[in-house]
């Protein structure tokens, strides 16, 4: 392998660069969603509740300054229809702006992983073909005088590029779409919650008309 990378062309550095880069950016990911890892199931629950029962103070204390992003969103629209500065629509329109750009952060360099999978392939076959045409042209240049061992220990080298593409493109490949998915599972809940919020303010809005009515 030492040999190898001695005597390898660019194409061989351009893949350790990515492997690099790749294990740099996978990290830098798990430690994110590590930060952000959701421990406040039941905090979420219990503000809904007191929520529903018009304790809103009580449902923004439970939420509020929590990690997770869930916590922190449903934290967010409690206050802006607690505030009562924007109609609901104009605050359900405002935390979902916030929402996307939440998940637009947590979506950072991901890109950069699939560039990574869907190039180093590539790479590692153009190395291996202008291995090959190395190869042949040494055979060519030594004419009748040909050593089948060194023939073969070019195309050997030439095919290990490939190789090398192949096990960088792989992992990141699976680590990109592990990465998508909990991010596509973050939308799915965070909707679902900012669903759920407004969806017990207009029953809120709903039951006060009624006890008025009632009272009359």
């Amino acid at each position: 392998m030492s040999h190898l990378l001695i005597t390898s062309g660019p194409v061989v550095w351009l893949l350790i660069v990515f492997s690099v880069v790749s294990l740099t950016v996978t990290l830098l990911k798990i430690w994110q969603f590590w930060q952000l890892r959701d421990t406040s199931k039941s905090s979420i629950g219990e503000a809904f509740s007191n929520f529903k029962q018009n304790k809103v103070a009580q449902a923004i204390v439970l939420v509020n300054g929590q990690r997770h992003l869930r916590s922190t969103l449903i934290a967010q629209a409690l206050q802006l229809l607690d505030s009562g500065v924007l109609s609901t629509e104009e605050a359900k329109n405002e935390i979902l702006r916030k929402a996307r750009f939440a998940l637009a952060d947590l979506a950072k360099y991901l890109r950069v992983l699939e560039v990574i999978a869907s190039l180093a392939p590539l790479l590692g076959l153009l190395g291996t073909v202008l291995g090959m045409v190395e190869a042949f042209k040494a055979m060519e240049a030594a004419g009748s005088q040909v050593n089948p061992a060194i023939l073969s220990g070019g195309i050997w080298m030439a095919l290990m590029t490939t190789a090398m593409g192949v096990a960088v493109a792989i992992p990141t490949s699976i680590i990109h779409s592990w990465f998508e998915r909990k991010i596509e599972v973050q939308a799915i809940l965070i909707q679902d919650d900012l669903d759920r919020v407004f969806t017990i303010q207009a029953e809120r809005k709903s039951v006060k008309p009624l006890r008025e009515v009632a009272q009359a």
